[in-house]
């Protein structure tokens, strides 16, 4: 983890905004200064000063002359750290590597897609989508026989439905999700359990993977989807409601359970229970003492029916439409589901917010999840387009077909196929080789189940070309982007910056306790005390004992005194704060006159406080001694170590300014 206060450092010392480019001008390339060997251009001095005098348009004459000699400073310390070879150490290039990285990231997301992303996830989680589906699964790795025989499979099925088959009888027919079907019961190991038919009640954005949420935001009321694709198989979704999104919910329940396979007489039993409870409620029984004394919930009982805050998909559908019916503390009528019969209770909703509230949620939910791939695609696809990406389908089918199966139990060895040249892919002269594909494989294999060899390999092939892709996006970015280089640049200066500039000023002036010392005897005069006064200031929280407290303090002539006393009347609520107070000091020290003597109590404005201030003694102007002003002494000799150590690199340096082009450059920019 970088140092937090060495990054500001360096960042006050750079700066982290891209600015806004310098409009060319016949003066751009002229040398306005020369420090030793190194020229600096005004069109380069220009951009820095406008980068950081983003306040004002106007290149005031005294304003460019003083930022110019901060300017030149700055590049006599740059200069001297390269000469010692500050920036070869491995510690300067590793530090660098990793600001540079962190400055990178914005180049490899597409924003433009983030925000869609967002919009669209905020727009969807307005709304609550019911729909049954039918899934004919097909492993996402298939071989591409195995995924078009299931393809054809469900695209048979949606043609039985367009054909007059109602969507609940084909997917308790064919579906490969068992949930569609009754599953009978095996005595004593598994209880009986109706079918859902297909439905999957509700959900909403997030909820489900993100092609099948998108299959069921972009299908209308009643309708069936076309065939859709996720990592499960094949799907055909059917959309049975649609309305405004119920949020988070918390709810309290009674709840009368029924097995499933219940019989009509328990049935019945159950029924007239469950509106018999709901009777005594209507008679006046509180809602909690019916879920005390009826509820067969015994996980909920004792927190008075209450259940944990769901949404839409956490519940049975049959809930979410009651709870969309009542207020606030209302009780709904009994209903049933496939547990049994409730009586629910809503205790309170949180709708989902504006798209400003539940922004940072949103995106902390878009970045776990896969269509966040998205973006990156978006960039990759970017790469491609502005880098003349080709790829070379005989020489990658070559490459295959001498990859064996080996692969797929992590055992290829890519060093057999090394004679394989021929480039599989080629972002503008960059060539990339069957053998650099070969040793990628190597490298990645993961040992693999069921999965045919070419199906992985194409997987591998995805990878490899889109980290070739980012690695030569990243290598040009300098190239590229005129900006980055510029920013990438500032960041260099300012590490060797603050890394000499803490060797030669800063840390010295802390540890080279002679230097200081020596400075402050020569400079002794500069650091005086204004008129003190040696005073006590006496805080009283008790307005009860203030006359009693002043007597203690009038008749004790020390603080030691003044506790004692205090402690033996049992008086606890008086703080005592004695010391050397100037002007501005204390507030209350400043409320007074400077003379001997106690004051007058002191109400406070503000708090339930009566304050003394006892003056013991008003104190000349006298000299500090180092112990007293070390903090400022040590700024002010850090600033004379600076100021001798810029004479030293000028004269090491020589520093030159053309007058005439920072002339021409305030007459340029003003005009």
């Amino acid at each position: 983890m970088k140092n937090p206060i060495r990054l500001l450092a360096i960042s006050l010392i750079t700066v982290l905004t891209l600015g806004n480019a310098v409009s060319q001008t016949s003066i751009d390339n002229k040398v306005l200064v020369t420090i030793g060997d190194e020229n600096v251009t005004a069109g380069e001095f220009m951009r820095v000063y406008e980068k950081n005098n983003t306040q004002t348009d106007l290149y005031e004459a005294d304003a460019v002359k003083d930022y110019l000699n901060l300017y030149t400073n700055f590049k006599l310390k740059v200069i001297e750290a390269e000469t010692l070879m500050m920036d070869t150490a491995s510690s300067f290039i590793k530090e660098l590597e990793g600001y540079r990285t962190q400055l990178a990231k914005p180049y490899f997301i597409d924003e433009t897609v983030n925000e869609s992303l967002l919009e669209e996830a905020w727009t969807r989680s307005k709304t609550d989508i019911r729909a049954s589906h039918i899934l004919i699964m097909v492993d996402e790795n298939a071989t591409p026989d195995d995924t078009l025989r299931a393809y054809n499979k469900i695209s048979n099925i949606l043609e039985e439905i367009n054909s007059g088959k109602s969507f609940e009888d084909a997917a308790v027919e064919h579906s490969d999700d068992p949930s569609a079907r009754d599953r009978e019961a095996i005595p004593n190991k598994q209880r009986f359990r109706k079918g859902n038919n297909g439905d999957l009640g509700y959900f909403t954005v997030f909820n489900m993977v993100y092609p099948f949420e998108n299959a069921a935001y972009s299908t209308k009321l009643n309708e069936i989807s076309p065939v859709i694709r996720t990592k499960y198989g094949y799907h055909i979704l059917q959309i049975t409601d649609i309305k405004e999104a119920m949020g988070t919910a918390e709810v309290a329940h009674i709840f009368v359970a029924l097995r499933p396979d219940a019989s009509t007489e328990d049935s019945l039993r159950k029924a007239e229970k469950i509106n018999n409870i709901y009777s005594k409620i209507q008679e006046g029984l509180t809602f909690e003492d019916a879920v005390k004394e009826y509820s067969e919930d015994k996980g909920s009982i004792k927190n008075n029916g209450k259940l944990s805050p769901f949404s839409c998909n956490r519940v049975v559908p049959e809930f979410v439409s009651v709870i969309d019916k009542l207020d606030i503390n209302d009780i709904s009528e009994p209903v049933q589901t496939a547990y049994g019969f409730h009586i629910i209770k809503l205790i309170s909703v949180k709708k989902p917010g504006t798209l400003e509230e539940e922004s940072s949620k949103l995106k902390e939910r878009l970045a776990k999840d896969k269509r966040s791939q998205k973006s990156e695609d978006a960039v990759i696809t970017g790469i491609k387009k502005h880098n003349k990406y080709k790829e070379f389908p005989k020489a990658k089918a070559e490459v295959f077909a001498s990859i064996d199966t080996s692969v797929l139990s992590k055992r290829f060895v890519a060093e057999g196929l090394a004679n394989m040249t021929d480039p599989v892919m080629r972002l503008k002269k960059d060539k990339y080789s069957q053998y650099d594909f070969a040793k990628f494989v190597q490298k990645k294999q993961r040992i693999q189940d069921n999965i045919d060899k070419d199906v992985y390999l194409n997987q591998l092939f995805k990878e490899f070309v889109k980290e070739n892709c980012i690695d030569f996006m990243d290598k040009n970015l300098e190239d590229q982007y005129p900006d980055f280089k510029d920013l990438v640049q500032e960041y260099h200066d300012g590490i060797l910056l603050f890394n000499l500039t803490d060797e030669k000023v800063w840390t010295k002036a802390v540890k080279d306790s002679t230097g200081l010392q020596n400075f402050f005897e020569n400079n002794r005069s500069k650091y005086t005390w204004g008129e003190r006064v040696d005073a006590t200031i006496y805080h009283l929280k008790d307005g009860s004992v203030v006359d009693q407290v002043k007597e203690i303090i009038t008749s004790n002539d020390n603080d030691g005194d003044i506790a004692k006393a205090l402690e033996l009347d049992s008086i606890t609520s008086v703080k005592i704060l004695p010391g050397q107070y100037e002007s501005g000091d204390d507030k209350y020290v400043d409320m007074v006159e400077w003379k001997q003597g106690i004051s007058d109590p002191i109400k406070s404005d503000v708090e339930n406080l009566t304050v003394f201030v006892k003056i013991n003694e008003v104190l000349p102007p006298q000299p500090k001694e180092l112990s007293e002003a070390r903090g400022l002494i040590t700024a002010d000799y850090q600033t004379y170590l600076e100021e001798k150590w810029i004479d030293e690199l000028k004269a090491k340096y020589p520093v030159s300014v053309n007058e005439e082009v920072l002339k021409q450059i305030i007459e340029v920019k003003n005009n």
